[in-house]
């Protein structure tokens, strides 16, 4: 088993080190353009190997595609990261054209490749990917809904006084202000969130939800990198061990939730094949509204990339 991490950046480092450390693969390849950042992180993860115990190779290259080649899954984490007072929209000029380079490259030399992406913004950048790779859609999503639901369920781990470990979420949507956190799918240890917190202080956790990455961006001058990586590689996990895992992920639509070619954040079930089932919620009046409301934002975004005609 092979995974290549695209981007040696923050969010790629703590996505290719989570991926060793788990032995998700026989080979860890993380790739950058910068010289020497891909080999020394690489290096560096590779001597942790004797102190935490395990036996991926971690291998770092420059801009080496060949190296990737082979690669069962592929994450694209490529990109430039949001800065303070910068919206995921602002990014879509230059990141489209490094995740459409990323791509050709990816499926030039792993063309049966999964490719997951996480570059910004996040849900208009695996619409590009998919594109420029033009393979089945169930092999090409996004990491978004799995950071989103991590964040929400802190919260209220935090707010409850419990275990991260028993609460259980569902977001939808787009990845951004417009998510659809969906409190009655929202349980602790089995329990109705409901039952056990107050509505004024649930909403306003789902609002913080929200806007959990620019809390992050305003904190740290950059975004987040710990929860956005382990989120990715537990995506990989799913993956390369065939969990059939239901997971939130941004997912090609083609009827699903009465929306077609439109990539959009919903509970997936992932395993070997890549999304192998996209599952239909029943939906009230309210929840509709909050997903067709964020997919008009969504989509937005999607014809400013098409307007653009970088990817035909």
């Amino acid at each position: 088993m092979k995974v290549t991490v695209i981007g040696a950046g923050n969010v790629g480092a703590t996505c290719a080190n989570v991926v060793a450390h788990k032995e998700l693969a026989n080979e860890v390849v993380l790739l950058d353009i910068k010289d020497g950042v891909a080999e020394g992180k690489a290096l560096d993860m590779w001597q942790t190997a004797p102190i935490n115990l395990y036996d991926s190779r971690v291998k770092g290259v420059t801009n080496d595609y060949a190296a990737t080649a082979g690669s069962d899954v592929v994450v694209i984490t490529s990109g430039l990261p949001r800065k303070p007072g910068m919206s995921r929209d602002d990014l879509i000029a230059t990141n489209a054209g490094i995740v459409k380079s990323v791509t050709e490259n990816v499926i030039e030399y792993s063309p049966n490749a999964i490719i997951i992406v996480v570059s910004n913004p996040l849900d208009v950048m695996t619409y590009c990917a998919f594109l420029t790779a033009k393979i089945d859609s169930k092999r090409v999503f996004g990491m978004a809904g799995i950071l989103d639901t991590a964040r929400y369920r802190a919260f209220l781990a935090e707010a409850l006084d419990v275990s991260p470990k028993d609460i259980q979420a569902v977001l939808m949507g787009g990845h951004g202000d417009t998510m659809v956190p969906l409190p009655r799918y929202t349980t602790v240890a089995g329990i109705p969130v409901t039952e056990m917190i107050e509505e004024s202080e649930l909403d306003a956790i789902v609002e913080r939800t929200k806007k959990g990455g620019g809390e992050l961006v305003n904190l740290m001058g950059t975004s987040a990198w710990y929860a956005p990586g382990a989120a990715a590689a537990q995506m990989v996990e799913a993956i390369v061990r065939d969990q059939k895992r239901i997971f939130p992920c941004c997912a090609w639509l083609t009827g699903e939730y009465g929306m077609s070619d439109i990539y959009l954040g919903v509970p997936v079930q992932l395993g070997s094949k890549g999304i192998e089932k996209i599952i239909e919620l029943d939906l009230n009046n309210e929840e509709k509204t909050l997903l067709e409301n964020s997919a008009v934002h969504v989509r937005e975004v999607m014809e400013v990339l098409d307007k653009m005609e970088l990817v035909k």
